[in-house]
């Protein structure tokens, strides 16, 4: 009997955003190469815009090919929030992601998980964490519904809220609390955009240090970043060899364990390879 297959893995090494009110550049944002779209209706929406760009932002949802598609809600403690969600129950979409932002605790992703089941919606659930009381909760929050596929770090609000400056040292903890916190929950920990989006050095830059830190993937801002952050957690032809080595001695033991260049092979060792062959095979 051969071993266990691994369920599969989704890429998300990049994340890119668009204002959910600029229906002109949705479509431009799918083609741009990121593996994760994601139309926001919170930040990049001014207050006067927020119904219109609902209408505009929703159509997005879908079970179609190509990146994965995410809208971004406003807070759920907040109406806006709670609009967007009833949009959502109506509009009924055939698939994609809602994205939570400000998540403090687990109690607004159950809520969430709560109405989409009453709907009967099978959409996924992404968590956004930018603050103190989020970063205590992470786990919590991560595993209070099998929705929960991915999290992101806000650290613009993070570091606002802590009082503390918008950079790497003081935020380090924060990124490595998260992503130990994404680790047990076993999902995907996306990195906050390259506030330079214009200054493609300091995007990869801040990749590197993003995937150094067990990141799986980094937001942008702009088009432009999205290969730079794609180029940056692609894995290189020889550890994508590795890994085709590792799964196939995986896949062809007879009790789940296998032996590679003498060294003994289990199964978190085989998802980190189905992870760069996943990856791979998108490019």
């Amino acid at each position: 009997m051969s071993a266990p297959i691994i369920p599969p893995i989704i890429p998300r090494r990049s994340l890119l955003f668009a204002p959910g009110n600029r229906p002109s550049v949705h479509d431009k944002a799918l083609a741009s190469g990121a593996d994760v779209v994601c139309i926001d209706l919170e930040d990049a929406v001014p207050a006067s815009e927020k119904d219109a760009a609902r209408a505009l932002a929703l159509p997005v949802l879908a079970d179609h090919p190509g990146p994965e598609r995410v809208v971004r809600l406003n807070s759920l403690r907040s109406a806006d929030g709670l609009r967007d969600l009833l949009a959502v129950v109506a509009a009924r979409p055939g698939g994609g992601t809602l994205m939570l932002p400000k998540v403090a605790d687990a109690g607004e992703v159950r809520m969430a998980c709560e109405v989409l089941t009453e709907a009967g919606l099978d959409l996924s659930l992404a968590v956004l964490i930018e603050s103190a009381e989020g970063l205590e909760n992470a786990r919590a929050i991560m595993t209070a519904s099998p929705r929960v596929t991915f999290a992101l770090f806000g650290a613009v609000d993070f570091a606002a809220d802590m009082g503390i400056a918008l950079a790497p040292e003081p935020l380090l903890q924060a990124r490595s609390r998260l992503v130990h916190a994404a680790r047990l929950a076993g999902i995907d920990m996306i990195d906050v955009p390259c506030l330079a989006f214009r200054d493609g050095g300091a995007v990869r830059a801040e990749a590197e240090t993003a995937l150094a830190l067990g990141f799986a993937g980094k937001a942008a801002l702009h088009p432009a970043n999205v290969a730079t952050i794609n180029a940056v957690f692609t894995p290189s032809p020889e550890e994508v060899e590795r890994a085709r080595r590792i799964v196939a001695a995986y896949e062809a033991s007879p009790n789940g364990l296998a032996e590679i260049d003498g060294k003994l092979i289990e199964k978190p060792v085989v998802r980190a390879m189905q992870r760069v062959l996943a990856i791979r095979n998108v490019t």
